[in-house]
């Protein structure tokens, strides 16, 4: 076990420290990687008492210890109001960078039961952030008989599907400040759904009556994080990638 001085600062502030001043880090976010595959417990009060633990740990115990770094608050989606809750409890508080949102879960991000959320991470000026993970046991991912399978399809879907029911339920007009940033899914999606949607949209855009543009003009205003980038064998195919999410100011940077 790495060793770390008895000082009073949390163990995991000196850790920290270490990993970014060796990356030459100026400043860092953390994720609560743990985390990412509660979303699927059949049991929401466990959701929502681990992310009222963590958030209490986060920011009571680590981002105070240092301003370099900051966190995202865990929603626990699973549950709207309690969701609400955490972002009013913990948003305003000093180093919380944003929130996030596992994806590896079955709620519509487009339910009514979101808006007040979204609204208020808005009105804060605060990113949401979709963080995509791996579930074998999803009844279609299961068909699957290699991980490498299962890794590579389960980590794009479940962002894929938040992010085509945010665009095409209109949220980003109703929600135009909210940055939303979708991580750990790649980026060699976002050709492909911009092209899907835009069209299906000129065939059937009165599904869509909220939007003002294409489906993958809403994607260019997204953010998208660097880690997993897939490293193609052409480079063009990189570069159309970054083309379509304008990663001159979309692409965020992701150490992982």
């Amino acid at each position: 076990i790495e060793k770390t001085p008895s000082d009073g600062t949390h163990r995991d502030v000196h850790l920290t420290r270490r990993f970014m001043d060796a990356m030459g880090t100026d400043y860092l976010c953390l994720f609560p990687t743990g985390m990412l595959s509660v979303g699927l417990r059949p049991q929401v009060d466990v959701e929502v008492a681990l992310s009222r633990a963590y958030s209490r740990w986060l920011t009571e115990k680590v981002l105070p210890g240092d301003s370099r770094i900051y966190g995202l608050i865990y929603l626990p989606f699973n549950d709207p109001e309690e969701a609400y809750k955490v972002v009013k409890e913990f948003g305003d508080r000093k180093g919380v960078a944003g929130f996030l949102v596992t994806s590896l879960r079955y709620k519509a991000i487009h339910d009514n039961a979101y808006m007040k959320s979204y609204s208020l991470i808005e009105e804060m000026g605060k990113p949401i952030t979709f963080h995509s993970g791996v579930n074998w046991n999803d009844p279609l991912i299961s068909v699957t008989n290699r991980f490498i399978s299962a890794h590579a399809l389960s980590f794009t879907f479940y962002n894929v599907v938040h992010c085509c029911n945010w665009i095409v339920n209109g949220l980003s007009e109703r929600f135009p400040k909210l940055k939303i940033v979708w991580t750990e899914s790649g980026l060699a999606w976002t050709p492909w759904l911009g092209q899907r949607l835009d069209n299906d949209y000129r065939m059937r855009s009165s599904e869509c009556p909220s939007l003002k543009k294409l489906p993958s003009e809403y994607m260019k205003d997204m953010y998208y994080t660097s880690q997993p980038m897939e490293k193609p064998n052409d480079m063009s195919l990189l570069e159309s990638t970054f083309k379509c999410i304008n990663a001159e100011t979309q692409l965020l940077y992701a150490s992982d």
